[in-house]
């Protein structure tokens, strides 16, 4: 990170909340915001990209660290780019509409390269250009990439039905009736619905009163097929005329599908509770993936950006270079969209998932597309790795491949001790969050693996996350 020299005041100036600084943006941060230097402290400033030179006024002060407000920009980066979103200044949604999209992808992959090369302690790690999907030779689109969008519902000073997503470091609503990141066929479907509820008088969850019925409006989209689901989360299955008004948005747009309850009476920043019930058609959507047909469910995890997280899933592909007699488990497989089209290619592929809800809709899928070399078992992955017995595991040889796709928290130190133990040839370890993706490798390094390289995909455009392919080898050790 250089050095700035802007500063019209001296460096032993005081440093208080409140004052007026005038810096450069010299990096990018993985919370996204922009990182200047105050003589010798750091300055962390949103909505700023690297180049640009602003007056910032600070308004949390630490004694080596403060957050700043952009107040006037002085000189714009050649880095910037006008949003094409307009509330891209207030809406917490996205962080980087304002930042090129190239330089988002060069940032992407500097801040994967420095998590590794400082957490995981693999100095120089080999970091691939950041993957983003190409069709029929154009540029890739860094906009109209979301398949599923969740919001959160409030009402207005004047008693009007609200959606979007909350300002910026608040618990303040947005209104939104169209988002540029997510799929446009679920545009026309935002403000219609708002206006729907409103004319039927639902009452809103209110988070400090905890009072209301409404919590969130889900919209979910099968990017190749077209079909939607519409989930409301709810704080009581008693909806007045639910089944009515689920009938009018089916009339009415004849994509939907299905529209589902989902109940959390919780007090509780989690958006989905532990129960779905289907109102009116069915309960999931389908969607084809990778040459294989899933079943979505609104309650189950499928990634965001479906075009994108094929092209990672086809550039794994080519790194195992499959022969067909692996035996391959797919830790966390949620609903089979890995371990699905990975078992047409392989001998035996094994997916292990928690969430009882996951396991029930991959068998489903399984079957669906008539693959019977295919099991699945729910349970805790740190569980279910340290009892290789109950894969069927024992007296075979050790799985070929073991793919893992944790949460952000990364995975639990009992899935590497047991993933060291086992002692498969390859691993592929697929990560939101370089951070602990870092930390991950660094233990699965010293215990005898290689990283041979990283593959990040850029499955969040407009925003500093990141995916990345991790790919390790047993057998020679270090980094």
């Amino acid at each position: 990170m250089n050095q700035p020299s802007l500063s019209p005041h001296s460096q032993d100036d005081s440093w208080r909340q409140g004052e007026l600084i005038e810096i450069e943006i010299v990096d990018l941060s993985d919370t996204s915001e922009g990182v200047g230097r105050w003589g010798s402290r750091v300055v962390f400033v949103p909505d700023t990209v690297t180049g640009d030179r602003a007056e910032v006024r600070l308004v949390h002060v630490k004694p080596n660290f403060a957050r700043g407000q952009l107040h006037r920009p002085i000189e714009p980066s050649d880095r910037r780019t006008r949003p094409r979103c307009i509330v891209a200044d207030k809406c917490g949604g996205c962080q980087w509409q304002h930042v090129a999209y190239e330089f988002q992808l060069e940032t992407k992959r500097q801040l994967v390269r420095e998590a590794i090369a400082r957490i995981g302690g693999i100095p120089n790690p080999p970091v691939e250009p950041v993957l983003v999907p190409h069709t029929d030779g154009e540029s890739p689109s860094p906009l109209g990439y979301r398949n599923k969008a969740t919001y959160p519902l409030s009402v207005s000073s004047q008693g009007r039905v609200q959606a979007g997503y909350y300002r910026k470091g608040s618990h303040r609503l947005v209104n939104l009736n169209q988002c540029p990141v997510q799929d446009p066929r679920l545009n026309p479907l935002l403000a219609q619905v708002k206006q729907d509820i409103q004319d039927r008088g639902w009452s809103i969850y209110n988070s400090q009163t905890h009072r209301g019925l409404l919590r969130h409006l889900s919209l979910q989209i099968g990017r190749r097929t077209g079909e939607i689901l519409l989930t409301l989360v709810v704080t009581d299955w008693e909806v007045p005329e639910i089944e009515a008004q689920a009938q009018q948005w089916r009339d009415r747009y004849p994509s939907l599908v299905g529209v589902c309850l989902n109940r959390n009476p919780r007090r509780t920043n989690a958006i989905l509770g532990n129960e779905t019930r289907t109102v009116s058609g069915r309960d999931a959507l389908t969607e084809q993936f990778a040459g294989v047909k899933l079943q979505v469910r609104a309650d189950t995890f499928f990634q965001v950006n479906t075009e994108t997280a094929e092209a990672l899933f086809d550039r794994v592909l080519e790194r195992l270079n499959l022969r067909g007699d692996e035996l391959a488990i797919d830790a966390y497989c949620g609903i089979g969209t890995f371990t699905l089209p990975l078992a047409k290619r392989v001998r035996r592929a094994i997916g292990l998932e928690v969430s009882d809800a996951s396991i029930a809709c991959a068998r489903a899928n399984a079957e669906l597309n008539g693959l019977s070399n295919v099991e699945f078992y729910q349970g805790a992955v740190e569980t279910l790795l340290s009892q290789p017995e109950s894969l069927g595991l024992t007296g075979d040889r050790p799985p070929d491949l073991v793919l893992l796709d944790p949460p952000r928290k990364g995975c639990d130190r009992a899935v590497l001790e047991g993933l060291l133990e086992l002692r498969p040839r390859q691993l592929v370890y697929i990560s939101c969050k370089p951070a602990t993706l870092a930390r991950d490798l660094k233990i699965l390094c010293e215990g005898g693996y290689r990283l041979t390289t990283v593959q990040p995909a850029d499955f969040f455009p407009q925003t500093s996350h990141v995916e990345s392919a991790a790919f390790l080898e047993w057998g020679v050790g270090g980094s």
